[in-house]
Order: C-alpha cells, then sequence, then structure tokens
C-alpha cells in the first residue's frame, strides 16, 4: 500500500481586506469588500472622527481617492493605509 499524498490546500485569495485610514493623529481600521466604494470608508472614517468629508481629502501613495473607487481599482492591498488630508482652499 502507498501512503496518501497529503493535500494541500490552497486558500483562494480572501475577498475582504484590512485597510488603516489616518489624519496623523486618529488611526481607523476597516476589513472591507475589495469592491466596495470608498466613500462608505470615508463616511465611516468621518463619522468616527467628528469631522466633515467635504473638509477632507483621502491619498493613497500620494494619489487622490475618489468616491466612487475601490480597493481593486486602485490596487489596494490588506494592511495598506490611506491618508486623510484637510483640503486646503486658497493659499500662496
Amino acid at each position: 500500500m502507498s501512503e496518501p499524498t497529503p493535500k494541500t490546500e490552497v486558500k483562494p485569495e480572501s475577498e475582504h481586506i484590512n485597510v488603516k485610514v489616518t489624519d496623523s493623529s486618529t488611526d481607523v481600521y476597516f476589513k472591507i469588500k475589495k469592491s466596495t466604494q470608498l466613500k462608505k470608508v470615508f463616511d465611516a472614517f468621518c463619522k468616527r472622527t467628528g469631522k466633515e468629508a467635504r473638509g477632507l481629502r483621502f491619498l493613497y501613495e500620494g494619489e487622490r481617492i475618489s468616491e466612487q473607487d475601490t480597493p481593486a481599482s486602485l490596487d489596494i492591498h490588506d494592511g495598506d493605509t490611506i491618508e486623510a488630508h484637510n483640503e486646503q482652499l486658497g493659499g500662496y
């Protein structure tokens, strides 16, 4: 008799990822689907921090994120960080 070969289970890539949204003073962690529009994350971040979404801009790797973007469309991976910055109006 031959010994059974051990089965190596290949797990499919998870449909969910964990992302951190930070404004330098507060870090908020979210577990979201790769297909979730990031507007939901922005709204939840603002609700938790007491800030208004229209006063913030969100960046991933230095590029501005639109509300319709998804983690899949921006190639955001598990553990990545989205930065929230105050919107600057006017100036020199």
